[in-house]
């Protein structure tokens, strides 16, 4: 998949912007808040449907004006499409592919993917088990779409129970109807999230290596009780006193963890940031491969500042991983050292095809070659 031109319009800090790619990568060069995060930010939100920064779409939309754009033409599977997308203020947002609105936002997930390697992402290491939960919701609902469905009818029937136990209700049988719900749900959830975490380690395993070349041994361990139907429901009643006490459900997949691991040690208390850095890109690496082998195609790869916390000798590992191997398609650079981007371009073999822009407070301009 190629996305071969953006246009935005009032997107952020960009006012209007027209851009047309390189099939292979495109570099993006400027001092911090001028706009190259935003213009990732544009291609992920065209691809999810949200901002990778968890912001409202009413901070999407420039300040002063009513409502932002985003039109994108790519090439996928060998044919061109396009997608748009309308942010208004206080209104729902509005995606069409090749002219056509979506029924339902869910149906576009997995259609256009989009992988995201940016320096927030030292929160899903280091962070609370929510941002570990979200890295694995995220990779499963772009390859299933019934994981996703089944992620949003436990999450309605979570927020239902908890408003339940801060209200101190006692409507037993809505209890049973919604602990039903909520158990069915988990089932599906967690078989899946054991199964794609399985298929994450195989294969994040070798891209950790390849980038420390250390010898450091690096796991992924999903931290879950068996939520089988019948035994978390049967285990929700039981808790239901306690839970009011509490004013929300302390069972379930929504407080499950990941549990990440170097040397046996947790990467959360002992990794330095080297290390939590490398371990983070190296599971990117490894979203990007699962989503490339199950969609069928190259999602877009997207590194914001990644040289950011990392030696040379690891910046230069990076470099060769994505600009020579066949694994990964498009690639899309943002940072504040030229040199970085040069050392980037320079790794493509002879004939390689890129693109720079310079970025000045949300203004574009091509750098010639």
């Amino acid at each position: 998949m190629i996305l071969k031109s953006l246009s935005l319009t009032d997107f952020k800090n960009i006012e209007s912007a027209q851009l047309e790619f390189s099939p292979k990568i495109n570099c993006f060069l400027g001092d911090n808040g001028m706009g190259k995060s935003n213009l990732l930010d544009a291609l992920y939100y065209i691809s999810l449907c949200r901002s990778f920064t968890g912001a409202a779409d009413t901070m999407l939309v420039r300040q002063g004006t009513q409502f932002a754009t985003i039109r994108g033409a790519f090439e996928r599977k060998g044919l061109d499409e396009d997608v748009s997308v309308a942010i208004r203020p206080g209104q729902r947002k509005v995606i069409r592919r090749s002219g056509k609105p979506y029924k339902r936002l869910a149906e576009h997930l997995g259609v256009f993917p989009v992988v995201l390697l940016s320096p927030a992402d030292l929160d899903i290491s280091a962070g609370e088990p929510a941002e570990r939960r979200r890295f694995i919701d995220q990779i499963i609902a772009q390859r299933d779409c019934r994981y996703y469905d089944s992620l949003m009818r436990y999450n309605s029937a979570l927020e239902q129970r908890n408003k339940m136990l801060r209200d101190e209700s006692d409507d037993i049988a809505l209890y049973e109807i919604l602990e039903m719900q909520l158990a069915a749900s988990a089932e599906y959830i967690c078989n899946s999230r054991n199964k794609n975490l399985a298929e994450l380690q195989a294969i994040f395993e070798p891209y950790f290596n390849a980038i420390s070349n250390c010898g450091e041994i690096a796991k992924i361990a999903y931290e879950s009780a068996p939520y089988n139907s019948g035994e978390l429901a049967s285990h929700l009643a039981q808790t239901r006193y306690r839970d009011k006490i509490l004013h929300y459900t302390s069972a379930g997949p929504h407080r499950d963890d990941i549990a990440f691991t170097i040397n046996g040690m947790p990467v959360k208390r002992t990794a330095s940031q080297g290390q939590t850095k490398t371990f983070t890109t190296a599971l990117r690496f490894a979203q990007y491969e699962l989503l490339r082998k199950s969609l069928g195609i190259r999602p877009l790869l997207l590194l914001d500042d990644i040289y950011d916390k990392l030696d040379a000798g690891r910046v230069e590992r990076i470099i060769k991983l994505v600009s020579t191997s066949d694994t990964f398609g498009q690639i899309f650079i943002t940072d504040t050292n030229r040199r970085h981007l040069d050392e980037t371009v320079a790794s493509i073999p002879s004939g390689g095809n890129y693109n720079i822009w310079s970025v000045d407070r949300g203004i574009f301009a091509p750098i010639l070659k």
